[in-house]
């Protein structure tokens, strides 16, 4: 196969690019079947947390396979998920005991925001309904995940036929340029949502919906430390629920199980995906307290499900991702490879003065392309650099993870999310292949390196 000429196809492709076959993979990386390796700095999209071909979690689904690979939810309990759904909820905060499996980071997403509204159904708050965002952001791609995401680009064609939600600014604060603390800064962007609140109604406002840390919209965005007790207590004052989206945040990825235990977040909702299932199956998990669930069945129960609800298979699967990121200590993995990664890509930033920030936890961390530095002023839509990086890199076998993050339209950046197995040394072939990526860019663009 080639460019020119591709291989004949029936399968619908998101765009008309086209990729080698895939033969194998084994730990970080992949090969085709022309005999090509690649990293897999991105951990596919952010999600092979565990890397390819874990031999225990391999020998666990074929065991579980050999037994059923279904049992509807319905007819009959199976251990699998009885057994994950206690290990999930022995690593939540603030008492989400209470597990709902889905196959995705979409349906997750959807599920909490579902069971949020029945929550106020049932507790006589029926005219909460609206679920507050953040400007860009990204939940999923299913048109009820889509309300709550606000990115242009992914919204744009569907608004019509969705209700969109209300949102408020992503915490940007690394592009402010005023006079205030970085703490300051935090709890300026935290009070707009006591604002937007206000502004909206509180008997309206049944729930807050963020990403711990920035997926595909904001790309490793963290908010200063003084932004996630504020948003808590603002949430605490008007009764109103905080749903965390760790689905590409959570297991492990960013040196805790979960994003927000950086700041021993309290939230009320969790949704979980991709790195629970680590690319070995399609699984994916709402978790919830008994107080939010209780009332809810009081009332008759979830107006909510989906066939693969806790798959046996999937579940099993699941199970031993857990226990391996556990064997494997991969938190601290993470952590420690994460600062080497974070200075590794600093470094770059020093090569190329069109890095304009670095930033992430863990191994969920990025680069944002800019023109200039002090002010954060865009390059020129016509520099696509973003995406030419990520093609370079690709070229010389390396796979990163590219998206303009100002609504999908400026912002270039590029996320480096390798397998939390990565050791030291991979750490320094993911930063050298990428470095000479972005220097290949820079002739190209004839932009700025340092000598």
């Amino acid at each position: 196969m080639t460019a020119t000429d591709p291989r004949p196809s029936h399968l619908f492709y998101v765009t008309r690019l086209r990729r080698p076959l895939v033969d194998r993979a084994e730990g970080i990386y992949l090969w085709t079947q022309d005999g090509r390796r690649f990293i897999d700095g991105s951990s596919g999209p952010v999600a092979v947390n565990l890397g390819y071909s874990n031999r225990h979690v391999l020998d666990a689904m074929k065991a579980q396979m050999e037994k059923t690979t279904f049992a509807y939810r319905l007819h009959f309990e199976n251990d699998p998920a009885e057994d994950l759904a206690r290990d999930i909820a022995g690593r939540m905060p603030n008492g989400l005991d209470r597990i709902f499996f889905v196959s995705g980071g979409s349906e997750a997403v959807e599920s909490c925001v579902k069971l949020a509204r029945q929550w106020a159904v049932a507790t006589g708050q029926p005219g909460r309904w609206k679920v507050i965002g953040r400007m860009p952001s990204y939940h999923g791609g299913t048109l009820g995940a889509l309300t709550v995401t606000h990115d242009g680009q992914l919204t744009g064609p569907f608004e019509a036929q969705m209700k969109a939600m209300p949102s408020i600014p992503a915490p940007t604060a690394y592009r402010d340029r005023d006079n205030l603390t970085m703490e300051q800064r935090g709890l300026k962007y935290a009070d707009m949502l006591e604002e937007k609140i206000l502004a909206e109604g509180p008997e309206t406002v049944v729930a807050f919906i963020m990403e711990p840390i920035g997926g595909a919209a904001t790309n490793a965005l963290v908010a200063p430390d003084s932004y996630y007790p504020r948003i808590r207590e603002i949430c605490d004052r008007y009764g109103i629920l905080l749903i965390h989206d760790e689905v590409m945040s959570g297991v492990a990825r960013t040196g805790k199980f979960l994003g927000g235990d950086h700041w021993e977040g309290k939230p009320d909702i969790v949704s979980l995906s991709k790195g629970i299932g680590s690319g070995y199956m399609p699984l994916g998990a709402m978790c919830a307290p008994m107080r939010i669930v209780k009332p809810v069945l009081d009332m008759g129960g979830f107006a909510h499900g989906h066939t693969y609800a806790g798959n046996p298979l999937a579940c099993a699967a699941g199970l031993t991702v857990l226990q391996e990121v556990d064997r494997l200590k991969l938190a601290d993995n993470a952590a420690a490879r994460g600062a080497d990664l974070i200075a590794g890509l600093q470094s770059l930033a020093d090569r190329f003065p069109f890095i304009g920030d670095v930033r992430g936890k863990g191994l969920m961390t990025a680069i944002e392309f800019v023109a200039d530095k002090e002010t954060m002023r865009n390059l020129p839509l016509e520099v696509n650099i973003g995406q030419r990086v990520l093609d370079l890199a690709y070229e010389r076998g390396l796979i990163v993870y590219f998206r303009r993050v100002k609504g999908g339209v400026q912002g270039d950046c590029v996320m480096v999310a390798p397998p939390l197995i990565v050791t030291r040394e991979e750490i320094g072939e993911i930063v050298s292949i990428l470095g000479d990526a972005i220097a290949a860019a820079a002739r190209e663009f004839g932009l700025p390196v340092a000598s």
